[in-house]
C-alpha cells in the first residue's frame, strides 16, 4: 500500500494526500499585488491533484521584500487579490498557504531575469535590515542594523500579514525562516553578531524566530495550522547546524508550530552545499525523530517511488515538489497511476482518465 496519497490532518485541516507545492517566487507581482500569472499559475497544480499549495514567499512590509516584482500582503488591496485565487484553489478540494516573509538583507535585488545584485534607491530599491552590518556579498545592498524598534515592527508586520491572510481565504500559514532571509540571519552565528538579547547564544539568536512564531499563533485561529521553513544547515563550518535546528525546532513546537519544512543554505554564498536527489532528508528525518515534529521533505524529489518511499519510511510526513512540479502541474495524477491509487480527477479531464 501507497502512503503518498494517504490523508493527513493537521488542527483543523485536513489534507487529501501528501503532495504539497514548495513556495516558489514568480517574481510578477505589481506593487506586491497578485496578477493572473497567479491564479494560472497555483489553480493548473490545484487541478494537477496537489493537497496543499504554498504560495511564494509573501513580503509582509514593502522592505520585506527580495525584489520590486515579489508578492505582498502588508495592505487590505492585497488581501482583497488573494481572495479570488484561493477560492478557485479550495474549489478543487486543495488548501491554499501562504509563506509570509522578510528578505532582510537579501531584499532590494533585481528579479533574476531582470539583473543582478542591488536595485538602487533612484531605481526603485529601499534600504534593508539586518541583525548586523553584514552585505550578503559584495555587489548586494549595505543593511541597515536593526535596533528594538526595528524588531518589534518586523514582529507586528508578520501578525498582520496573518491576519490578513487568514481573512484573504487562506487555510495555513508558513513562516520564511530559510535561505538567508532575515529569519534566518538571526538564526546563524556568521550573518548574526549582535550582543544584546537576540545575539551570542544560540538561545538568544532563535528569540526573533520564536518571538514571531509566537506572535502570529495568537494572531491565527486555534485550528489553523502554522508551518515553519527552515535551513537545516548553513553548510558551512562554524555556522548553522543541523543540531541547532532540532533545538529550535523544538522550540517553535513548544509555541505553536506544526510542521518544520526542511530545506538548507542560502546565508552564505561559496557554501558547499552537496545537491542531489533526496539530499535535505536526513534533515527532515532527525527532526521529526528527534523533536517530535512534523516535517516536510524536499529537495530533488522527482518519482513517485521516491516521494512514496519518503513518506512510507518515516522520513518526513510530507513532500514539497518544487522543479518537478513546474515542469508536470500534473505530477500528482500520474504518480497516482504508476502507485495504483485511486484519485478524483477533475470532472472536465475525466475523459483523459
Amino acid at each position: 500500500m501507497n502512503k503518498l496519497f494517504s490523508p493527513l490532518k493537521i488542527r483543523g485541516v485536513e489534507l487529501k494526500n501528501r503532495i504539497a507545492v514548495s513556495p516558489m517566487c514568480q517574481y510578477s507581482s505589481y506593487n506586491g499585488m497578485p496578477t493572473e500569472w497567479h491564479l494560472v499559475h497555483l489553480g493548473s497544480r490545484a487541478v494537477g491533484g496537489a493537497a496543499l499549495i504554498i504560495q511564494e514567499a509573501t513580503a509582509v512590509s514593502p522592505e520585506g521584500r527580495i525584489s520590486p516584482d515579489d508578492a505582498g500582503i502588508w495592505n487590505d488591496m492585497q488581501m482583497e487579490a488573494y481572495k479570488r485565487i484561493n477560492a478557485f484553489i479550495i474549489s478543487q478540494n486543495c488548501v491554499p498557504g501562504i509563506q509570509l516573509a522578510h528578505a532582510g538583507r537579501k531584499g532590494s535585488t533585481y528579479s533574476p531575469w531582470k539583473g543582478k545584485g542591488e536595485v538602487r534607491k533612484e531605481d526603485g530599491g529601499w534600504q534593508t535590515i539586518s541583525p548586523s552590518l553584514i552585505r550578503f556579498s559584495d555587489n548586494f545592498p549595505t543593511p541597515r542594523e536593526m535596533d528594538k524598534g526595528d524588531i518589534i515592527k518586523v514582529i507586528d508586520d508578520f501578525c498582520q500579514a496573518a491576519i490578513r491572510s487568514v481573512k484573504a481565504g487562506f487555510k495555513l500559514i508558513e513562516l520564511h525562516m530559510a535561505h538567508g532571509y532575515l529569519m534566518h540571519e538571526f538564526l546563524s552565528p556568521l550573518s548574526n553578531l549582535r550582543h544584546d538579547e537576540y545575539g551570542g547564544s544560540l538561545e538568544n539568536r532563535c528569540r526573533f524566530a520564536i518571538e514571531i512564531a509566537k506572535g502570529v499563533r495568537g494572531a491565527i485561529p486555534e485550528d489553523f495550522p502554522l508551518f515553519a521553513r527552515i535551513s537545516a544547515s548553513d553548510w558551512v563550518e562554524g555556522g548553522w547546524s543541523i543540531e541547532d535546528s532540532v533545538l529550535l525546532s523544538k522550540r517553535l513546537k513548544e509555541v505553536g508550530v506544526d510542521l518544520i519544512d526542511c530545506s538548507s543554505g542560502g546565508n552564505v554564498l561559496k557554501a558547499n552545499i552537496p545537491a542531489g536527489p533526496g539530499y535535505q532528508i536526513p534533515f527532515s528525518e532527525r527532526i521529526k525523530k528527534e523533536a517530535g515534529i512534523l516535517t516536510g521533505g524536499i529537495g530533488f524529489i522527482t518519482s513517485p517511488e521516491q516521494a512514496d518511499h519518503i513518506i512510507r519510511t518515516g522520513l518526513a510526513d510530507i513532500v514539497l515538489l518544487a522543479r518537478e512540479i513546474l515542469r508536470n502541474p500534473y505530477w500528482p495524477m500520474q504518480a497516482a497511476k504508476v502507485l495504483k491509487a485511486e484519485i478524483d480527477w477533475p470532472k472536465q479531464y475525466e475523459r483523459a482518465r
